[in-house]
């Protein structure tokens, strides 16, 4: 191929040359493959400044995949779901706006940061942060997140409370997608799914791909669910209960199907609209993702499928699956 070489500064022919180069990021050694380009001409080696393949960014997601730390677009999700800019952001986290910046562009936050991000996840402690800096948004800006927050911490203690009479207890970890159980989500990831009708095998396993997929591209879960692994397939811990509640609340319906005389199912409809609200960019990409790759697929396929997975195969039947196989996730 022909192209300008910056060092020679003439148009020659180049050749793609493509390896694996081993980055050191804060004491791990982390592979990433590499592109550039070398001149036939004068031999030297130079970079294409339109690729946007920085090696380094690479190796960065890559550390943050590794230690379940948020990717740049999650920063910019929970920023924009309030309407913030990074000026405001900054100033209720503590930060200058330049440091904000770096982190939605690319730069790899250090722990203390991290652990702020997660902190300011939660509405709750959002809210704190906003009373500690009464002078980072305007009043009328104030009022509308705080109402949004309230709105959010309600909903919150409410499906609390639901989970702790019926579910228990358990904390983030590579089980739960690094993600406090989110029963919210859940319940309106079951709805999106099952607003055409749905057989409920299959809706189990587009939670699992839903939320296996996300933690793929983002290292965190959506629900925070833990799938466990039974005779079917992954399903979510409590499955049984989620279905439950959302049929003695009427948000779903069940019919039963008579595939013969002996062989029976139950199909799933939503009732009311899922509160798509409440989920990021991010989630809600990888929730219509999901839906619309099984759109043509039939159950015994769905189920052939995510009984290949390799989480699937190595755990042991009734254990939790680790998030950390969704690196190897099929689709």
């Amino acid at each position: 191929m022909r192209g300008i070489c910056p060092n020679c500064e003439q148009e020659s022919n180049v050749e793609v040359v493509r390896t694996v180069e081993d980055l050191e990021i804060r004491g791990e050694h982390i592979k990433v493959e590499v592109e550039y380009y070398k001149c036939l001409s004068c031999g030297e080696e130079f970079e294409d400044p339109r690729s946007g393949r920085d090696p380094l960014e690479k190796a960065y997601r890559e550390y943050r995949k590794r230690h379940g730390m948020i990717q740049p677009e999650g920063i910019r999700s929970l920023r924009k779901k309030y309407g913030l800019t990074q000026g405001e952001m900054a100033k209720l986290l503590g930060w200058g706006a330049t440091t904000l910046s770096r982190y939605e562009n690319g730069a790899l936050q250090d722990e203390a940061h991290e652990k702020t991000l997660r902190l300011a996840m939660d509405p709750r402690n959002l809210l704190k942060l906003i009373e500690e800096a009464p002078d980072a948004l305007s009043e009328e800006k104030k009022n509308q997140i705080v109402e949004q927050l309230l709105a959010e911490e309600r909903e919150i203690y409410s499906l609390e409370r639901i989970y702790e009479e019926r579910f228990g207890r358990y904390g983030v970890d590579e089980f739960s997608g690094y993600r406090s159980l989110d029963l919210s989500k859940i319940l309106n990831a079951i709805l999106f799914f099952s607003k055409e009708g749905i057989l409920k095998t299959v809706v189990n396993k587009l939670l699992f791909y839903a939320d296996f997929r996300h933690f793929k591209e983002n290292t965190v879960s959506i629900t925070g669910s833990r799938y466990v692994r039974i005779a079917f397939g992954p399903a979510p811990d409590g499955w049984q209960h989620y279905f439950t509640l959302l049929i003695e609340e009427g948000s779903l319906r069940m019919d039963e199907i008579f595939y013969n005389e002996n062989v029976t199912g139950e199909k799933f409809t939503s009732e009311k609209n899922p509160d798509l609200s409440m989920f990021s960019e991010t989630e809600l990409m990888a929730l219509a993702w999901v839906k619309k790759h099984f759109k043509d697929w039939t159950a015994r396929g769905i189920s052939d499928l995510s009984h290949n997975e390799k989480g699937y195969v190595d755990t042991p039947n009734g254990r939790f699956i680790s998030y950390r196989y969704a690196e190897e996730l099929t689709i």
